[in-house]
């Protein structure tokens, strides 16, 4: 399925329009994400029994990649909200499915996803976010370091520790006693993606939105889908951003048509190998080797785009200054070890020692 059956290319114009004031400020994005609702963006992940589209594999990166490229900021919202609806998909929990996924598909309701406690983030420390067991309920309580739209949310999906060291994964109705949201995080960029940190202090939450465990690694039970591809995906639309901006440019300057054309193969390749995980399946290997030439395109093409709109790019809103600072977000934003170290390569090759040359 080509993304222009999906929506309509003036939805990709719209949010282009939008993308400076949804990056600039700590403000929920309520137009773009209007546009995305209205173009049915908000059905694609949702299985068709609860009122969505069911989209998947190259369909939906291929969706994706035009958000990213168009609105970064909006679909980085997007992907944290699809995250929490492929939780409740993959889930235990088939009442909680029926309840919350169809108002999700139409737009009338918000979840995200609190998880990074779990995965990437404060990993070198006792856990910061852990549950109790309480006769038919769990106690919670810690912080949970970042959660995007929280002060929007209805719902997050939330990951915690227990006292022997097994997990769950559960929905966190924001309404309960005791759950207190922060203010958004002071970030370089996507400031509209009003990420904040929650705090849980004795949150009594009953059984019945418990999605999996408790059990080790709860974070691997069910299917992955592209939610491992995501982040690879995004990085590529936001590069491609970059890269039609040079291609333009090297329509009337020259001496920008090699670096266009490069970067240009680089992209290509970059999509057929990410079509190709999404249809023969996807290990954490391969994902991870993605992921760090992900980072490599999205950090070239965009300084690249910086270099070539000289001062002007430097000036805001010009979007050559806001594609280099959100470039910076895919070195941090759920960056699995293998990645950073083949990142962390690419900044400093081993042949920069060789001083000779």
């Amino acid at each position: 399925m080509q993304v222009g059956s999906l929506v309509p290319e003036e939805v990709f114009a719209t949010l282009s329009q939008y993308a400076h004031a949804a990056d600039n400020a700590a403000v929920w994005p309520s137009a773009s994400w209007n546009v995305l609702r209205q173009a049915g963006v908000l059905r694609w992940c949702i299985p068709t029994a609860y009122s969505g589209a069911g989209l998947e594999g190259i369909d939906l990166l291929s969706g994706n990649e035009r958000l990213a490229g168009a609105c970064l900021t909006t679909c980085f919202i997007l992907s944290q909200r699809d995250a929490a609806c492929r939780r409740l998909r993959d889930g235990d929990n088939e009442e909680l499915r029926r309840q919350l996924l169809p108002p999700l598909a139409k737009g009338e309701s918000f979840s995200t996803v609190g998880l990074s406690q779990l995965t990437t983030s404060r990993q070198h420390v006792k856990p910061t976010f852990v549950a109790r067991e309480a006769g038919s309920s769990f106690i919670l309580n810690g912080t949970i370091p970042w959660v995007t739209g929280a002060a929007r949310a209805e719902h997050v999906i939330i990951g915690a520790v227990l006292e022997d060291g097994r997990q769950i994964l559960a929905v966190l109705p924001m309404n309960l006693k005791g759950v207190t949201i922060g203010p958004p995080l002071e970030l370089m960029a996507l400031l509209g993606s009003v990420t904040s940190e929650i705090v849980c202090d004795e949150v009594v939450l009953d059984r019945k939105w418990l999605l999996s465990g408790p059990a080790e690694r709860v974070m691997a039970l069910g299917r992955s889908g592209t939610g491992g591809l995501e982040t690879s995906c995004l990085a590529l639309g936001l590069a491609g951003a970059a890269i039609d901006y040079l291609r333009a440019e090297a329509e009337i300057r020259s001496e920008l048509r090699g670096t266009a054309e490069r970067l240009e193969h680089m992209r290509n390749h970059l999509r057929q190998d990410l079509y190709k995980l999404a249809e023969t399946g996807c290990t954490a290997e391969a994902a991870a080797a993605l992921r760090a030439r992900a980072n490599t395109l999205v950090l070239r093409a965009t300084q690249a785009a910086l270099t070539a709109s000289k001062g002007t790019g430097f000036l805001k809103p010009h979007p050559a200054q806001r594609w280099a600072r959100q470039a910076l977000f895919f070195l941090v934003w759920s960056c699995p070890r293998p990645a950073a170290d083949a990142t962390l390569a690419y900044l400093a090759p081993v042949e920069a020692l060789d001083c000779s040359s």
